[in-house]
């Protein structure tokens, strides 16, 4: 059976006190269950709640972004050492929110790939079209640009990648199932010609307006390892059940 990753991104929602209260919900709702690798990955200021109220759980956590240098005159960045003093599995690296609304382009995205590499944490690396791209044919193009353009010089031991169509991402409207998986095949034929044997190994997530009804069409798939979720995460019973696959919640 494959390995099964499910990870919710909060992006820039909740408090301490709201995360305290979404953990005293959610943890009961997954208690016991090993069959999902599971992620969360909150804003910078609930890293150190969750730190601590996750030790014991089985859960990893992850961070949402990173910088490329290890120290120095960088305000409002983050260090991958400060993510892993802070117990941070996993970090999200190149969302298309970052990518469109705060300007990231891939160079950016590659040199915080090449400081990750080798740190001892895991990049979540999300690639996607956006709507005009995929009408006009070009989702294919634009992902496979992505990926060579972000792994350029990387040194590529522990990564997932998540394929993130930017028009499903927020919006309500999801890939089928056969869109998913299409492009997660085209995802790993890339990554073969870009690391060779080793690309069947690298877990392929799909994210964008993923849900307790739909998870399962997903993971189904046999080149989707998983889900980067993000509303639905927000809601504790919700994502329990995505992570539980829906079975017995």
């Amino acid at each position: 059976m494959k390995k099964v990753l499910i990870a919710a991104n909060w992006k820039m929602h909740k408090t301490v006190r709201e995360a305290a209260k979404y953990i005293e919900v959610f943890l009961p709702l997954i208690s016991g269950w090993d069959k999902t690798e599971i992620v969360i990955c909150p804003p910078y200021t609930c890293l150190d709640y969750l730190s601590e109220a996750l030790k014991e759980s089985g859960i990893y956590l992850g961070a949402q972004n990173v910088f490329w240098e290890a120290q120095g005159a960088y305000t409002g960045e983050i260090s991958t050492a400060m993510l892993i003093d802070i117990n941070c599995r996993y970090v999200i690296i190149g969302h298309s929110e970052r990518r469109h609304i705060l300007g990231e382009n891939d160079t950016i995205i590659n040199r915080k790939l090449n400081a990750v590499s080798g740190s001892g944490l895991v990049p979540i690396f999300c690639v996607g079209e956006t709507r005009s791209e995929r009408e006009n044919n070009q989702a294919k193009t634009v992902v496979e640009q992505q990926l060579e353009k972000g792994l350029a010089g990387v040194n590529v031991q522990d990564i997932v990648i998540a394929y993130e169509p930017i028009w499903a991402i927020g919006t309500g409207l999801t890939a089928s199932p056969g869109n998913a998986q299409e492009m997660s095949g085209f995802i790993r034929s890339c990554l073969a010609g870009i690391i060779g044997g080793r690309a069947d190994e690298i877990p392929i997530l799909y994210g964008g307006s993923v849900t307790p009804k739909n998870i399962v069409s997903f993971v189904d798939q046999p080149d989707i390892n998983g889900a980067l979720v993000g509303g639905a995460s927000l809601n504790p019973e919700d994502f329990a059940a995505i992570a539980r696959l829906n079975e017995n919640v």
